[in-house]
């Protein structure tokens, strides 16, 4: 058995603990970063050997208890989870460094909270068990709570509290969603439900299409799915900046969550089932994306607006995903991880920019004020803003394109207008952003204020070098466009062929003791 797929999960539920225990001896920070950074090198490691294992096309399966996968949890490993995984390692990489600046001392048990979170993130990437998946998001789910709430008080805290009531409420819908398909299907393996989903009798597709339908709507929810987004923004922008970078990976849970499920149950191969759903996760998606499009035209705040970008790039998502065909899914899964490291460089930037923010020093010719760390800050700002505008060089337009070249003859015309549309009102809102941050002209009623009186303290170096990081993601991308949409297109075709999948995980027998 191959004991790398379960490392992903225990390296960090060990950090975790060797972080509380530090908390407890009272040692101080420097112990308490060390232990952090140890661990995510000791994950990076395994992520890395993973991911090549998984690019080679090989499915491993890890039967848990040693019992039989029908029988008991499995967690599983392809090329969808391999890539899932090297995206959280490397987001988490460029957030763990900012927090380490400062941040991690003000929220009371970050480190703990943090390696829980990526004990959820990547146990929902790696199960085969739906019910393991409900457990994973609520790992997640907990650990984000303490995350948000941390260090906070007054609006901060009203607006957690909501992020927290709306979360439990959908975790009860997703137990009751799973007692329905339990006593459809009488079973809760991935593997297996996807088998028996084909050979339901008549009389009971009603019920599982109840079952079905509940569950969608729970991994709609939590990727932020009209009218299922309105917790999203005001929750990310009031978070601090590298929780709310962390958090852009949340939503593409509940992505990941509704492609697999598409793909593995609701196939060609799925009978009466094939196809559900696919059509009305398209429209909403194709509704959210313009009303999240005109949010981020109407955000008043820079952390505001780049909620609402993550929501778009959530959007988009469902439209590629919903579509269906290899060329959609593969663009979606290219424009996952460039769209995760945009929008979690633009919380941070946001963050640099609200402690630098100017108070004197304005010219009045209107020209961009050269002081300390502007000049880098608003070169971040303009990368960023290139990149989750979708305009070129950047991968977010390859993405785009590759995207809008695969979409299918019916749906060209509203997937189109869509996405070209939002874009075009994103690159509004980003421009009427940066015009007000960094191109404010006085105007002749003002006085503008002498240069030597207020001047911010500039970012400390790490924070800098975190957002730089999350951009040289971006870069790197589109330098090495091709060999990784070579391998968005292996994922996508071993998704839309789910028979290895299967004969993989059935496959799998106990070492220990026969069935």
């Amino acid at each position: 058995m191959n004991h790398l797929v379960i490392l992903p999960i225990l390296i960090p539920l060990l950090g975790a603990s060797l972080s509380l225990f530090i908390e407890h001896r009272r040692f101080g920070p420097k112990v308490q970063r060390s232990v952090a950074w140890l661990s995510m090198a000791a994950l990076a490691v395994v992520v890395a050997l993973l991911f090549a294992q998984t690019n080679e096309g090989r499915i491993s399966a890890y039967l848990l208890g040693d019992w039989p996968a029908r029988l008991g949890i499995v967690l599983v490993a392809d090329r969808l989870a391999g890539w899932m995984l090297g995206t959280t390692l490397l987001l988490a990489i460029a957030c763990l460094l900012y927090a380490c600046t400062g941040w991690d001392r003000r929220a009371p048990h970050f480190h703990a909270l943090f390696q829980f979170q990526l004990v959820g993130l990547n146990g929902a990437f790696l199960t085969g068990d739906i019910f393991n998946l409900f457990v994973f998001f609520e790992v997640l789910l907990i650990a984000s709570y303490g995350l948000l709430l941390s260090g906070g008080r007054g609006l901060r805290m009203r607006i957690g509290l909501h992020y927290v009531v709306f979360n439990i409420a959908a975790s009860t819908l997703f137990l009751i969603a799973l007692g329905m398909l339990y006593a459809t299907l009488g079973s809760l393996n991935m593997a297996e439900i996807s088998q028996r989903i084909a050979e339901l009798p008549p009389s009971h597709l009603k019920l599982a299409k109840a079952a079905l339908g509940l569950l969608l709507v729970v991994f709609c929810s939590k990727a932020a799915l009209l009218p299922l987004y309105l917790w999203l923004p005001e929750s990310y922008a009031r978070a601090p900046a590298a929780v709310a970078a962390l958090f852009v990976i949340m939503t593409k849970v509940g992505l990941y969550a509704v492609l697999r499920v598409s793909t593995l149950w609701l196939g060609d191969g799925a009978g009466a089932m094939s196809g559900y759903s696919s059509d009305w996760l398209l429209w909403a998606g194709v509704a959210t994306l313009v009303v999240a499009a005109l949010g981020a035209l109407a955000a008043t705040r820079m952390s505001v607006l780049v909620a609402y970008l993550v929501v778009v790039s959530a959007a988009t998502l469902f439209i590629a995903f919903a579509l269906g065909n290899a060329g959609t899914i593969s663009a979606g899964l290219f424009y996952l991880p460039h769209s995760t490291f945009t929008a979690a460089a633009m919380f941070l930037v946001a963050d640099l920019i609200r402690r630098r923010r100017i108070r004197a020093g304005e010219r009045r010719d209107g020209e961009l004020t050269v002081l300390p760390g502007k000049t880098a800050t608003g070169l971040m700002f303009l990368v960023a803003a290139v990149a989750v505008a979708g305009l070129p060089p950047l991968a977010g337009f390859l993405a785009k394109v590759a995207l809008l070249s695969a979409v299918p003859h019916a749906h060209t015309g509203v997937v189109w207008a869509a996405v070209l549309g939002s874009s075009l009102l994103v690159i509004m809102g980003l421009t009427r952003t940066g015009i007000r941050l960094f191109w404010h002209v006085p105007g002749d009623d003002e006085t503008p204020p002498e240069p030597e009186q207020a001047v911010e303290a500039p970012a400390r170096p790490f924070e800098t070098a975190a957002a730089s990081l999350l951009l040289a993601y971006v870069v790197a991308m589109t330098v090495f466009a091709a060999p990784l949409m070579r391998q968005t297109d292996a994922i996508a075709a071993q998704l839309l062929t789910p028979e290895q999948y299967l004969n993989d995980i059935r496959g799998t027998t106990p070492q220990v003791r026969q069935p």
